[in-house]
Formats: structure tokens, sequence, C-alpha cells
């Protein structure tokens, strides 16, 4: 036996869990908790034991693949960059810039050299067409706190540590461990809540896990979280409950706020929430006279045509109750790199601004340098200048993850050259003429550039790989640099390490003026996202100043500390108005666009519900497609199940276990029913992710039990207008047995 043991963070959801990890002669033997890991101290869900599946996994890719004559087959690195360059700069030369597009997916956040790196592939291309899984999930959180608080990442935190009251609208923490909120082991803090007094209230339209553990659980119709949210605000404002706490001279707009709310009583936001207006009233008293309380909403609040304003309203309340930058209200991260809320001048900045340029076939609005990702299928259809007619993807499914998967499949046949960066031949990447694998997880170093600016408590961890690579293997930053080269017109021989020298230096000019020699030689040895995270760590909030600090950190202080579990930075404390990064330096509680906007949702008010409404769901054991592919994930019983409250499954006449069509429009998909009290009556829940059953993808076990696509039915024209977000939850359907 030559068994070694490896801690590794792991990349699989945002939780970012310590992993313990056994290998004997190349082979993973266990995976466990990291007891000592300073952030998740041991927890572990099934997600991470399934890193040895994926690594393992037969369909995982290991070569590039070319298609030709219409099948893919196994070619060379050299062979696929030399058909890349044969193809794409004469379409580009002929076409122009806008001819292309990106599209880049969620496990991206998990990759540090995708995350840091992607953008140079996008700048090289210089394109318009940027889209991400983004505006599929939490752009309007993005969008509402960097108008508040002047950056998309300055996200205001429940400190779930200290709280007595935490309101959870619309998450399931107790499957995801936190979204937009990293929380690895929510149950056990839950209970810890409860223990000592506090309450747990869940609302939701289904009574999720969350909610089962919750001391009390209200039912809510999906997409009506912006009339219970504005009349709880409205409450405070009419019982002369506002209070501003701690914060109250770093807040402006508390009046127009007031004004705005002014239409949304409780009992005219009663029906459309399906509460009674006492409830209503009574959770913002409650909220109000609890000292230590927070609300958190998610990804329910933002996949809906209100999702900004959800999204801001849920501030609003924090704000005016006198929990925000409190302890046990909510707090804001402070990160050890990349976090720009810690650099720069602090209390003020340029804030965000959207709209930038639109889409050119529907006019929306950029957001965040990006456009919706449901414009991708019409950018590609339709002729005219800008056309997008050769299209890159990394890292991402969107025929099964986006609304109207079918007619995005179909453009994408069409185009006239694609490219993915994946490690799986999916229902996206089948359509590629050339697919570029990344390593395995296991194979590359790991530390979490986006999700610390999330976290419940501050930390630094690093993760070195924990098996050897392929010699002949690119790293993805190295790929993208290599294409980035390609586009530029320098050729597919250039050297990435090269190109990333030449770029640091320039980089360090820039930032560093002066001193720039001296940071290119105390990184001497370091190459590609290390070099970038080492000076991330050094110039940031606890860094060493490259000296002028001796006891700040390092990355080599940093990489040290990962047998222990990392470094432990804090819990999260009161930042303002230090992290402000507005152009005002407060707290901006009343963003003109978005008061405009409740003016839509004032006039909405009165709208009827639909009889019948499906909404998705997140198991613990999926938050990406190819987990299914992956045997200790897709074991158990079949998941993609229409979940049904029994009354409507007696007047549809459904049957438990019995397939049903369930039809929007001229869309339509089938899928067993389960009947289930979970359910609030006149609303179904199917989960995401499905519908493995496409020609010509390479997900093996996934397609023995391909599950029916929710997306397939949705409307990839219904989106939030001010975040570009997709609309996936509360759309009309009907129902109806199959023989």
């Amino acid at each position: 036996m030559t068994e070694t043991t490896h801690h590794r963070i792991c990349p699989l959801c945002e939780a970012c869990c310590g992993l313990e990890i056994k290998v004997d002669e190349g082979k993973v033997i266990s995976i466990r908790g990291h007891a000592q890991d300073v952030f998740s101290a041991g927890y572990i869900c099934p997600k991470g034991v399934a890193l040895k599946d994926l690594h393992e996994d037969p369909d995982r890719l290991r070569t590039p693949l070319i298609k030709r004559n219409g099948v893919h087959e196994p070619a060379t690195w050299d062979e696929a960059f030399a058909e890349i360059e044969r193809r794409l700069p004469p379409l580009l030369a002929a076409h122009g810039r806008d001819a292309s597009a990106v599209v880049v997916g969620n496990p991206s956040a998990h990759k540090i050299g995708l995350l840091t790196y992607f953008g140079r592939l996008a700048r090289a291309l210089g394109t318009r067409n940027v889209f991400s899984a983004s505006t599929l999930d939490q752009m309007p959180k993005q969008l509402a706190s960097g108008l508040m608080f002047g950056h998309w990442l300055s996200v205001a935190l429940p400190d779930i540590a200290r709280t007595d009251l935490l309101l959870v609208i619309g998450a399931n923490p107790m499957a995801s461990n936190g979204s937009m909120w990293t929380v690895p082991d929510f149950k056990s803090k839950a209970k810890a809540l409860q223990a000592r007094g506090g309450q747990l209230i869940v609302i939701d339209p289904r009574r999720t896990e969350t909610a089962a553990r919750a001391d009390t659980h209200h039912f809510i119709r999906p997409g009506a979280d912006v009339f219970l949210l504005a009349a709880m605000v409205h409450t405070l404002f009419e019982e002369d409950r506002v209070t501003l706490g701690t914060v109250s001279e770093w807040v402006v707009g508390v009046d127009e706020v007031r004004q705005t709310v002014a239409p949304f009583t409780p009992e005219l936001a009663a029906a459309r929430c399906g509460m009674a207006a006492d409830t209503i009233r009574a959770l913002a008293r409650q909220l109000a006279s609890t000292p230590r309380a927070a609300v958190y909403a998610r990804i329910g609040t933002c996949t809906q045509e209100y999702g900004t304003l959800a999204s801001w309203l849920v501030d609003v309340l924090n704000t005016l109750t006198g929990h925000l930058d409190l302890p046990g209200g909510v707090l804001f991260a402070k990160s050890a790199a990349f976090a720009s809320n810690t650099a720069g001048k602090p209390g003020i900045g340029k804030g965000v601004t959207t709209g930038r340029h639109q889409a050119r076939v529907s006019g929306a609005p950029e957001v965040y340098g990006e456009l919706p990702i449901t414009c991708l299928a019409e950018e590609i259809e339709t002729p005219g200048d800008g056309q997008v007619r050769a299209l890159f993807t990394v890292a991402t499914n969107p025929v099964l993850s986006s609304p109207n998967g079918p007619r995005l499949a179909a453009a994408l046949d069409t185009l006239d050259f694609m490219v993915s960066m994946d490690i799986y031949l999916n229902e996206t990447t089948r359509h590629a003429d050339v697919i570029l694998p990344g390593q395995s997880p296991l194979e590359e170093f790991h530390y979490d550039v986006a999700f610390p600016q999330l976290s419940w408590r501050n930390h630094a961890r690093y993760s070195p790989a924990v098996l050897t690579p392929p010699a002949n293997q690119p790293e993805e930053w190295q790929t993208i640099l290599k294409l980035a080269a390609i586009v530029k017109g320098q050729g597919a021989q250039q050297d990435a390490n090269a190109l990333d020298d030449a770029q640091f230096s320039e980089d360090a000019e820039r930032l560093f003026g002066k001193h720039a020699d001296a940071v290119v030689l105390a990184t001497q040895g370091l190459k590609g996202p290390q070099r970038s995270l080492d000076v991330a760590l050094r110039s940031g909030p606890y860094g060493d100043g490259f000296g002028q600090r001796p006891d700040g950190l390092t990355l080599a202080k940093v990489m040290a500390s990962n047998a222990s579990g990392g470094i432990d930075l804090g819990e999260l404390k009161p930042r303002l108005p230090e992290m402000l990064r507005t152009p005002s330096g407060k707290v901006e509680l009343a963003p003109a666009s978005l008061v405009a906007d409740m003016l839509r949702a004032a006039a909405d008010l009165a709208r009827p519900a639909p009889d019948l409404v499906i909404i998705g769901r997140r198991d613990v054991r999926t938050n990406n497609s190819w987990m299914h592919n992956l045997p200790i994930l897709a074991k158990g019983p079949f998941r993609c199940t229409a979940l049904v409250h029994p009354l409507d499954a007696q007047r549809l006449g459904l049957k438990d276990g019995a397939l049903a069509r369930i039809a929007s429009g001229p869309r339509h998909i089938e899928a067993p029913v389960q009947i289930s009290e979970e359910m609030m009556p006149g609303v179904v829940s199917l989960p995401h992710g499905w519908g493995h059953n496409l020609p010509g993808a390479r997900l093996t076990l996934a397609a023995e039990r391909p599950g029916a696509n929710l997306n397939a039915l949705l409307d990839d024209q219904w989106r939030d207008p001010l975040s570009g977000n997709a609309v996936l939850g509360g759309m009309a359907i009907t129902m109806e047995a199959l023989a």
C-alpha cells in the first residue's frame, strides 16, 4: 500500500466543502469530509463523494474531438487548434466580430483558471454577444446588490450564527447549502438557531426540505414575492415600524420607498400571494420587533418576471428593520482576494451601469457585460449584420438548462462553426465542430474566487492537485490563451506560458506602476492563475503588501495551511461605509430604475392567478445536468417526477406513478406523476436539467433514465426586463393523464 491523504475543496456546488481524499497508486479509494476544515468542519454531501465517479467516468472526455462527416472523432491538441485556426479567422474576417458569441456556464465559477481567464477570450473576440448561466439564475440579485451597494458581488448575507429569526423566501438551503450565500451544513446551523430560541420561517410554494425543518411554513403563489415583500414594507411605514439602526447616516431614498410601496396594501397583495393579509402584517411586525433578524431569498425569487424587484425588496426589508450591517442581521463578507469592494478608495466608487449596448434582435439591454441567454437562439436565426455564425461554449449545456431548448438546438445546427470547452459530449456540445476537454477536478489546483465574497464566514483555502494530469493536456487557462491568440490572428503555434508572461508584465505595469518590476520578481516561479492569486492575496485586505505587512497573507502561507483546513479569517463584521462603491458613498435604497419598474408591478396587482402553474426544484444530489451521469448521484429512486397536490390530481384524473402530459401552448413534455401534499394546490414541481434522450450526446448512464426537460416547456421570450433573467417558474400549464 502506498496510500496518501489529500485535502481538497469540493468544486461541485456553492457550499465549497473541505474534503479528505485518500489515494492509492493513482486511484481514489475514499472521500469524506475534512474535519479540520475551518469553513465546513467536516460536512459533506453526496456530490463531494461523487468526485471519484466524475474522475473515473468513461464518458468524460480526455482528448479533443473534431466532428468529421457528422461524427465526433478523437484528435490531437495540435489538430484541434489547427482546425480552429483554419475555420474561425476567415469567418470573423468576412462577417465581423459580432458574428461570434460566447456562452459560459456555472462550473466556471468553481474553476479559477476559467473564471479569471475567460474574459481574455471574450475581449479577443471583441463581440457584444456574451452570455452566461447568470441570466438563468442570479442576475436579479447581482443587479439589485450592485445598484444599492455599488458592486455586483456586494451581497448582504444572513449572519446565521447569531441571528434569532431567519425568514427564507423561495430558497431551499437544506438542499443547496446556500446559493449566493455559501453556507455548508445549513441544517446544523438552523438547528443551532432554533436551539438558542430562534425561529426559522419559510415561504415557498412547496414544503421543501428547508420548510420541513422550519418552525413555520407559508405557501405563496409562484411569482408573487414582489407583492408580499412590498406589502411587508408598506406595513412597516403604515405602522411606524421603520428604523435604520446603525446605518442611518449611510442610507438615502427612504421617502422614495415609502411612496413606491403605497399602493401595495396587505389586503390587495393577499389574493395575489395566496396568503392572508393578517399573515403578511404579522411577518412584517415579527421582523421589525426581533433585534437580530434576517431575510434571505434566492432562486425562486430571482427566476421570475419581477426577479430584480423581489431581490431589491429583500434588502429594503433588512434595511428598514434595522438589520443591515448588524451582527445577527445581514452583513458583507470580506474576501481575502479578488473582491472589488476591498480595493481602491473605501466608501465610494463608480457603481454599476447597464444598457451599454443592446441585443441586436430583441433590444434587451446588456447587464454586467452580458446579454440574456434566452436571446441566443434568435441571434443565430435572424439574418443581417451581426448575425451569430460562430459560437464558443465553455462548461455549459443551455440546450437543457435554458428555456425552449429545442429551438436553441435547432439554431445551433445552423452555425458555420462551433467550439466547446467541456468534459462531456452533451446535449449542447454534440453540435460543436471541435470539443476541447478540461482536466478532471482532481488534476488541477483549486481556489474559490467568487464564493469567499458570499461566505457565511471569512476564510482563505487552497487545494493542490490530488492526481497528476496527463502530460500532454493543457490547463484550461492555457487553452483559453491559445484560442485568444488564434482569434487575434497570432496563430495556433503561440506558447501559452509566453503569452501569459507578457500579459502579466503589462498588467503589473498598469496596476503597480514603478513597483511593477518588484511584483514580477516577487512572483517568479509561478504562472497562470497561481501567479494572479498570489498577487490578489498579497494586495488584498489581509495580505502582506509584498513585504510591508510581514504577518499578512501570501499564496505560500495559504498553501501551507491546506492540511490544517485553511486559514480562518473570522466571523463577518459590520463594513459600512468602507465597502460601499456607489458614486454617492451611500446605500441607494431607491434606485431609479427599480422604483420605475414598481409601476409595472402595481398595474399587475389585480391579475388573476392561473389555475395551474409549474416551478422547478433542486435535489441535494444534482445542480448540473451532467451529475445525472455519475453512479453515486444517479442511484436510488427516480427524481424527475412531477409533484402534484392531491386535490389537483383528483380534479385532473392523475394517478400516482402514471405518466401525464404537461403542456404550455404548443410545447409539451411527458413526466411521471408523484402525488404529494408538499405542493401548494395549483402548483406543479418538476426538477431542472433532465431530458437526456437527444441523439449524439454521450451520457450513457443519464440516458438510461433520461427524464423530462422542464425547460423545453418554458417561453424563451419571458424575462425580467431589468436583469434579463429568464422566467423559469410560475408559467401556466395544462396537465392531463396519459394512457
